[in-house]
């Protein structure tokens, strides 16, 4: 039966490795899209075809299925011809002459550590209110609006969050915009997140603008600013690089329109343009379930058109648009390039950073998601395959290496872990944010385990599977009614909900910092030589040993911890059985009192041995 069983076992990760190397290939696709079907480099398909003379390999050459074939087998890989199961979709390959097409507004992006004033200078420049707003005064996810400037020019901004919990938000800012406006404050200078943004800027090559911020603020020097970021390889046009630099104040509005006409002069060198007379193809940048609406998800259109009854696909979820609505709560009918909409009718909630594609209709649509659906769980399974391989491997090294008289009644410390479970949020890329923080939290001794992550509000199943992993609920910008409080205080489940990222973090390293054992140090509160040993008798005609003793240092206390030293080396640790000044007992011996002290189960003491007194001091362990 034993055998049979792992018989079986090798016959299903067999089959799983089979299936992981089959690829599902289309009657016709070109080169770009056949690197996104088989999951490698546009590069490497190129260098297969020169391998195996295809002659043209421009990435918009149309392959049949016969060399689709050819080079995925080149590659290792099973191919299919499937037409159905192959069904994707793929963005339009970029046009090659850009002269005749419309412009579009700029995409910039806003970023900066955290309280820089990124917010309040966009409150500026759109004439509202945010920031105060705001909860803990910091912007918990990416808001996306488009200004008209009094130059009558469209721009479209992205603020993205300064707090480092929000470092991955901001990396995908950094994707999907034109030309990044770094804000660092004049009394402030580069701070950790203004170094990030520099480095985000740097590997997306998009071009910078530097805001230095609050410079109206009396005696500040923002020259000190300007050759900081010099040192972050951040080289000013006015000290001979090319990084154009404003000074303004967001709160009094100096030098606004010198950085608008700054971004609106970089634009036009750039030729922003985009195709209008397509489908929308673009970007999500945040994703929630509003009551009364349902599946919502703001949407940045980087070219085509989005309409409202047009279906879309976005990541694992696809979408016929119901309603749209601009950045003010307007309800539009169609979105230009360069537009940041927030789009109704989604199947499911999209993730942030999901690529959103225009389909044909809702059959094709459903069919690209299931398969989409398909491909992640096989490539799951393969990973699962992957990492069981791999701890069979490390047990049987391990056992390889042990001696046949190991002893497994071995009494090691185990890793703890502190589970939190469902941590439904109000938008997909903060949730995302969040989980990457909370993983990492942890030392060698503990870590949290986000057993599931969600949007939406928290719901009595979120509770129900906390309470079967011992774990908690927290969330993010929700709540629970009380209907949901009341069962999980039935259960037993702690139901956390905060608002501000910091907060989070900092009350679940307390809950860390708790289930850590506390670290036990020893402290000598007194000393005492031992100057002569003495026989004294007892009851029943027997002597004992008593140490003729004067304290030194501190104080040696009668129902203290005391521990016997000779040569630099503790002989012995215990308790004293009597403290006596002549023949009275006492509780203390101060310092230069001398007395005598016997020890419980211990005799072999002489003179010239030291003797402590020792206190333990518990600390508590921080994560």
């Amino acid at each position: 039966m034993i055998l049979d069983r792992r018989a079986k076992q090798r016959a299903k990760e067999a089959e799983l490795a089979r299936q992981s190397q089959e690829v599902y290939i289309p009657e016709i696709i070109n080169v770009a899209n056949l690197s996104r079907v088989l999951g490698v480099r546009i590069e490497q398909i190129i260098q297969t075809m020169e391998e195996l003379d295809m002659g043209s390999t421009s990435h918009d050459r149309m392959l049949n299925s016969d060399e689709s074939s050819l080079i995925a087998m080149q590659l290792d890989m099973n191919p299919v011809v499937d037409s159905r199961q192959s069904l994707d979709l793929f963005p339009r390959p970029p046009t090659e002459d850009t002269s005749k097409l419309p412009g579009r507004p700029p995409i910039v992006t806003i970023m900066g550590h955290v309280d820089h004033g990124k917010t309040t200078l966009l409150d500026t420049l759109r004439q509202t209110s945010v920031a105060a707003g705001e909860a803990g005064g910091i912007t918990q996810h990416i808001g996306a609006f488009s200004v008209q400037l009094p130059s009558k020019k469209q721009i479209t901004f992205l603020d993205t969050p300064g707090h480092a919990a929000f470092s991955s938000m901001r990396a995908r800012g950094a994707q999907v915009t034109d030309i990044i406006v770094l804000v660092v404050a004049a009394d402030d200078g580069v701070m950790p997140q203004t170094q990030e943004a520099i480095q985000h800027a740097h590997n997306s090559g998009v071009p910078l603008v530097v805001a230095i911020n609050k410079c109206d603020k009396p005696g500040v020097d923002s020259s000190k600013v300007k050759q900081e970021l010099a040192r972050y390889n951040v080289h000013l046009e006015e000290i001979g690089g090319d990084v154009p630099c404003v000074e303004v104040s967001g709160l009094t509005g100096l030098n606004l329109d010198q950085l608008e006409e700054t971004i609106s002069t970089l634009s036009e060198v750039l030729e922003l343009k985009a195709e209008r007379n397509a489908g929308a193809e673009g970007v999500v940048i945040e994703s929630q379930m509003e009551k009364g609406r349902g599946n919502v998800a703001t949407v940045l259109v980087r070219s085509g058109t989005l309409k409202v009854g047009s279906v879309v696909v976005a990541g694992q979820t696809w979408c016929k648009i119901r309603s749209m609505t601009d950045h003010t709560g307007k309800s539009i009918k169609e979105a230009l390039p360069g537009t940041p909409v927030k789009v109704i009718g989604w199947k499911e909630v999209p993730h942030a950073g999901d690529e959103m594609l225009p389909s044909p209709d809702e059959n094709t649509a459903k069919t690209v998601v299931d398969n989409r659906l398909a491909r992640q769980q096989r490539d799951q399974q393969l990973r699962d395959l992957e990492v069981i391989n791999d701890k069979r491997r490390a047990q049987r090294e391990q056992l390889e290496q042990e001696p046949t008289h190991t002893c497994t009644n071995t009494n090691l410390p185990r890793e703890s872990e502190l589970n939190c479970f469902g941590h439904p949020g109000d938008v997909s890329g903060t949730v995302e944010a969040v989980v990457d923080c909370l993983n990492g939290l942890q030392n060698k001794l503990i870590k949290v385990k986000v057993v599931q992550s969600g949007v939406g509000n928290i719901t009595e199943g979120d509770v129900l599977l906390a309470a079967a992993c011992e774990g908690q609920v927290i969330g993010f910008n929700v709540k629970a009614d009380k209907k949901i409080q009341a069962e999980a205080s039935r259960h037993g489940v702690n139901v956390r909900s905060y608002s501000v990222i910091y907060k989070l973090l900092e009350e679940v390293k307390d809950q860390l910092s708790d289930m850590l054992p506390p670290i036990v140090t020893t402290q000598v509160v007194g000393e005492a030589s031992i100057l002569q040993v003495f026989d004294i008798s007892t009851k029943g005609r027997e002597t004992k040993p008593v140490a003729g003793c004067r304290v030194t240092n501190g104080a040696i206390n009668r129902n203290g911890r005391v521990r016997i030293v000779r040569n630099k080396e503790t002989i012995w640790e215990g308790e004293l059985d009597q403290l006596r000044q002549v023949k009275k007992d006492i509780a203390e011996a101060k310092k230069g009192l001398e007395c005598g002290m016997s020890f419980e189960g211990f005799k072999e003491f002489q003179a010239g041995d030291i003797i402590q007194c020792i206190q333990a001091i518990e600390t508590k362990q921080r994560l």
